[in-house]
Protein backbone atom coordinates (compact mmCIF):
# COMPACT_ATOMS: atom_id res chain seq x y z
CA UNK A 1 0.00 0.00 0.00
CA UNK A 2 2.98 2.37 1.13
CA UNK A 3 4.74 1.70 -2.35
CA UNK A 4 1.29 2.54 -4.41
CA UNK A 5 0.95 5.69 -2.46
CA UNK A 6 4.71 6.73 -3.15
CA UNK A 7 4.27 5.55 -6.61
CA UNK A 8 1.66 7.55 -7.35
CA UNK A 9 2.49 10.45 -5.15
CA UNK A 10 6.21 10.26 -7.95
CA UNK A 11 3.80 9.56 -10.82
CA UNK A 12 2.05 13.40 -10.05
CA UNK A 13 5.07 15.29 -9.37
CA UNK A 14 6.56 13.91 -12.75
CA UNK A 15 2.87 15.31 -14.34
CA UNK A 16 3.75 18.43 -12.72
CA UNK A 17 7.28 19.02 -13.89
CA UNK A 18 6.69 17.79 -17.31
CA UNK A 19 3.61 20.42 -17.58
CA UNK A 20 5.77 23.05 -15.83
CA UNK A 21 8.31 22.02 -18.32
CA UNK A 22 5.93 22.93 -20.90
CA UNK A 23 4.55 26.09 -19.88
CA UNK A 24 8.23 27.45 -18.69
CA UNK A 25 9.29 26.81 -22.34
CA UNK A 26 6.57 28.47 -23.98
CA UNK A 27 7.32 31.38 -21.79
CA UNK A 28 11.34 31.29 -22.80
CA UNK A 29 10.30 30.79 -26.48
CA UNK A 30 7.98 34.58 -25.59
CA UNK A 31 11.48 35.93 -24.48
CA UNK A 32 13.04 34.36 -27.35
CA UNK A 33 10.68 36.12 -29.77
CA UNK A 34 11.68 39.50 -27.81
CA UNK A 35 15.46 38.78 -27.78
CA UNK A 36 15.07 38.85 -31.88
CA UNK A 37 12.86 41.90 -32.29
CA UNK A 38 15.14 43.59 -29.04
CA UNK A 39 18.39 42.68 -31.48
CA UNK A 40 16.78 43.84 -34.34
CA UNK A 41 16.68 47.02 -32.36
CA UNK A 42 19.92 47.37 -31.13
CA UNK A 43 21.33 46.89 -34.49
CA UNK A 44 19.00 49.65 -35.89
CA UNK A 45 20.26 52.00 -33.38
CA UNK A 46 24.09 50.97 -32.74
CA UNK A 47 24.73 49.01 -35.59
CA UNK A 48 28.04 46.54 -34.79
CA UNK A 49 29.59 49.06 -31.97
CA UNK A 50 32.08 47.45 -29.51
CA UNK A 51 34.08 48.59 -26.56
CA UNK A 52 37.72 47.54 -25.88
CA UNK A 53 38.28 46.84 -22.31
CA UNK A 54 41.94 46.57 -21.09
CA UNK A 55 43.99 44.07 -23.86
CA UNK A 56 40.29 42.20 -24.76
CA UNK A 57 37.20 43.51 -27.10
CA UNK A 58 33.70 43.33 -26.07
CA UNK A 59 30.65 41.63 -27.32
CA UNK A 60 28.92 44.07 -29.51
CA UNK A 61 25.38 44.48 -27.33
CA UNK A 62 23.31 43.23 -29.90
CA UNK A 63 25.75 39.85 -29.84
CA UNK A 64 25.61 39.90 -26.13
CA UNK A 65 22.01 39.76 -25.54
CA UNK A 66 21.67 37.27 -28.31
CA UNK A 67 24.50 34.60 -26.57
CA UNK A 68 22.82 35.62 -23.04
CA UNK A 69 19.43 34.61 -24.33
CA UNK A 70 19.84 32.24 -26.59
CA UNK A 71 17.50 29.08 -27.73
CA UNK A 72 20.08 26.52 -25.75
CA UNK A 73 20.65 28.90 -22.68
CA UNK A 74 16.53 29.67 -22.74
CA UNK A 75 15.67 25.54 -23.05
CA UNK A 76 18.11 24.81 -20.12
CA UNK A 77 16.36 27.24 -18.04
CA UNK A 78 13.06 25.92 -18.33
CA UNK A 79 14.27 21.99 -17.82
CA UNK A 80 15.72 23.33 -14.62
CA UNK A 81 12.62 25.41 -13.82
CA UNK A 82 10.50 22.61 -14.27
CA UNK A 83 12.97 20.20 -11.95
CA UNK A 84 13.35 22.90 -8.99
CA UNK A 85 9.21 22.81 -9.00
CA UNK A 86 8.90 18.82 -8.84
CA UNK A 87 11.75 18.30 -6.46
CA UNK A 88 10.18 20.88 -3.97
CA UNK A 89 7.24 18.83 -3.95
CA UNK A 90 9.56 16.03 -1.91
CA UNK A 91 9.51 17.61 1.35
CA UNK A 92 10.70 16.22 4.75
CA UNK A 93 10.19 18.05 8.09
CA UNK A 94 13.40 18.26 10.18
CA UNK A 95 12.09 18.71 13.70
CA UNK A 96 8.62 17.45 15.35
CA UNK A 97 8.60 20.93 17.23
CA UNK A 98 8.24 23.30 13.79
CA UNK A 99 6.46 20.32 11.31
CA UNK A 100 5.92 23.56 9.34
CA UNK A 101 9.65 23.61 8.35
CA UNK A 102 10.08 21.28 6.03
CA UNK A 103 13.38 20.73 3.88
CA UNK A 104 13.40 19.97 -0.06
CA UNK A 105 15.94 20.31 -2.64
CA UNK A 106 14.47 22.54 -5.16
CA UNK A 107 17.07 25.33 -4.96
CA UNK A 108 19.56 22.87 -6.28
CA UNK A 109 18.82 23.46 -9.50
CA UNK A 110 18.52 27.26 -8.74
CA UNK A 111 22.23 27.28 -7.54
CA UNK A 112 23.18 24.70 -10.32
CA UNK A 113 21.71 27.52 -13.10
CA UNK A 114 23.03 30.55 -11.64
CA UNK A 115 26.68 28.71 -11.35
CA UNK A 116 26.61 27.28 -14.94
CA UNK A 117 24.61 30.33 -16.71
CA UNK A 118 24.75 33.45 -14.56
CA UNK A 119 23.08 34.93 -11.16
CA UNK A 120 20.03 36.67 -13.53
CA UNK A 121 19.38 33.54 -14.89
CA UNK A 122 19.65 31.95 -11.33
CA UNK A 123 16.72 34.83 -10.05
CA UNK A 124 14.33 33.92 -13.11
CA UNK A 125 14.14 30.53 -12.48
CA UNK A 126 13.23 30.65 -9.15
CA UNK A 127 10.44 33.50 -9.97
CA UNK A 128 9.15 31.35 -12.53
CA UNK A 129 9.34 28.24 -10.15
CA UNK A 130 7.99 30.22 -7.43
CA UNK A 131 5.19 31.78 -9.55
CA UNK A 132 4.17 28.15 -10.73
CA UNK A 133 4.09 27.26 -6.95
CA UNK A 134 2.05 30.04 -6.38
CA UNK A 135 -1.03 28.65 -8.35
CA UNK A 136 -1.60 25.85 -6.38
CA UNK A 137 -0.34 27.57 -3.16
CA UNK A 138 -2.85 27.78 0.07
CA UNK A 139 -1.25 31.58 0.71
CA UNK A 140 -2.39 33.28 -2.11
CA UNK A 141 1.50 33.54 -3.25
CA UNK A 142 2.65 35.13 0.01
CA UNK A 143 4.58 32.22 0.99
CA UNK A 144 6.15 32.32 -2.59
CA UNK A 145 7.28 35.61 -2.53
CA UNK A 146 8.69 35.06 0.67
CA UNK A 147 10.63 32.14 -0.78
CA UNK A 148 11.73 33.90 -3.73
CA UNK A 149 13.50 36.79 -1.13
CA UNK A 150 14.95 34.13 0.77
CA UNK A 151 16.42 32.36 -2.27
CA UNK A 152 17.41 35.08 -3.97
CA UNK A 153 19.66 36.39 -1.33
CA UNK A 154 21.00 33.11 -0.95
CA UNK A 155 22.22 32.24 -4.33
CA UNK A 156 23.30 35.78 -5.81
CA UNK A 157 26.90 36.02 -3.37
CA UNK A 158 27.70 32.91 -5.14
CA UNK A 159 26.92 33.21 -8.26
CA UNK A 160 28.48 36.62 -8.70
CA UNK A 161 31.63 35.82 -7.10
CA UNK A 162 31.82 32.97 -9.31
CA UNK A 163 31.57 35.13 -12.47
CA UNK A 164 34.24 37.10 -11.37
CA UNK A 165 37.07 34.71 -10.15
CA UNK A 166 36.89 30.69 -10.23
CA UNK A 167 38.17 28.15 -7.86
CA UNK A 168 37.22 25.86 -5.27
CA UNK A 169 38.42 27.86 -2.49
CA UNK A 170 36.95 31.13 -4.07
CA UNK A 171 33.19 29.22 -4.60
CA UNK A 172 33.36 27.38 -0.87
CA UNK A 173 33.98 30.87 0.81
CA UNK A 174 31.43 32.50 -1.52
CA UNK A 175 28.60 29.63 -0.25
CA UNK A 176 28.95 29.84 3.45
CA UNK A 177 28.90 33.28 2.93
CA UNK A 178 25.50 32.57 0.99
CA UNK A 179 24.69 30.23 3.88
CA UNK A 180 24.68 33.07 5.99
CA UNK A 181 22.86 35.19 4.12
CA UNK A 182 20.62 32.96 3.52
CA UNK A 183 19.53 32.64 7.13
CA UNK A 184 19.16 36.24 7.96
CA UNK A 185 16.72 36.49 4.68
CA UNK A 186 15.18 33.39 5.80
CA UNK A 187 14.43 35.03 9.62
CA UNK A 188 13.56 38.48 7.79
CA UNK A 189 10.89 36.66 5.34
CA UNK A 190 9.68 34.66 8.41
CA UNK A 191 9.25 37.57 10.57
CA UNK A 192 7.58 40.11 8.42
CA UNK A 193 5.75 37.90 6.44
CA UNK A 194 5.10 34.65 6.90
CA UNK A 195 4.25 34.74 10.57
CA UNK A 196 2.21 37.43 10.20
CA UNK A 197 0.38 35.52 7.24
CA UNK A 198 -0.23 32.16 9.18
CA UNK A 199 -0.22 33.75 12.77
CA UNK A 200 -1.81 36.86 12.35
CA UNK A 201 -1.05 38.93 15.98
CA UNK A 202 0.52 36.24 17.84
CA UNK A 203 3.30 36.25 14.97
CA UNK A 204 5.97 37.92 16.97
CA UNK A 205 5.62 35.58 20.23
CA UNK A 206 5.64 32.72 17.53
CA UNK A 207 8.65 34.36 16.04
CA UNK A 208 10.65 34.67 19.14
CA UNK A 209 9.46 30.85 20.40
CA UNK A 210 10.45 29.43 17.24
CA UNK A 211 14.05 31.86 16.64
CA UNK A 212 16.97 29.66 17.50
CA UNK A 213 14.76 26.01 15.59
CA UNK A 214 14.33 28.54 12.33
CA UNK A 215 17.91 29.99 12.33
CA UNK A 216 18.95 25.23 13.35
CA UNK A 217 16.66 24.51 9.73
CA UNK A 218 17.86 27.27 7.15
CA UNK A 219 21.44 26.48 8.36
CA UNK A 220 20.89 22.78 7.65
CA UNK A 221 19.06 23.60 4.59
CA UNK A 222 21.26 26.46 2.52
CA UNK A 223 24.74 23.96 3.91
CA UNK A 224 22.83 20.44 2.40
CA UNK A 225 21.84 22.36 -0.83
CA UNK A 226 25.68 24.12 -1.00
CA UNK A 227 26.67 20.29 -0.84
CA UNK A 228 24.70 18.75 -3.23
CA UNK A 229 25.51 21.75 -5.58
CA UNK A 230 29.24 21.22 -5.47
CA UNK A 231 29.00 17.69 -5.82
CA UNK A 232 26.47 18.38 -9.20
CA UNK A 233 28.25 20.67 -10.69
CA UNK A 234 31.37 19.35 -12.20
CA UNK A 235 29.67 16.88 -13.99
CA UNK A 236 27.07 18.94 -15.41
CA UNK A 237 29.16 21.91 -15.95
CA UNK A 238 31.76 19.24 -18.41
CA UNK A 239 28.42 18.27 -20.11
CA UNK A 240 27.17 21.15 -20.78
CA UNK A 241 30.50 22.03 -22.61
CA UNK A 242 30.18 19.56 -24.65
CA UNK A 243 26.92 20.59 -25.95
CA UNK A 244 28.33 24.44 -26.23
CA UNK A 245 25.93 26.42 -23.76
Amino acid sequence: MTRSVSAGFLRAIVGRGEKVCFYASQLFAGLLFFREKTTMDLEQKTGENTETVGAGLRLTKKNAFKKRFSAKRLSLMAVFTALSYGISFLEVPLFPITPFLKLDFGNVFILLIAFLLGPMEGVLVCLLKEGFRALSSGSGGVGEIANFITTSVYILLPAIVYQRKKGLKTVLLSLVGACVLGVGAALFANRFINFPLYMGEGAKAAFVQFFWWLVAFNLIKTAAVSVLTLLLYKRLSNFLKKLKI
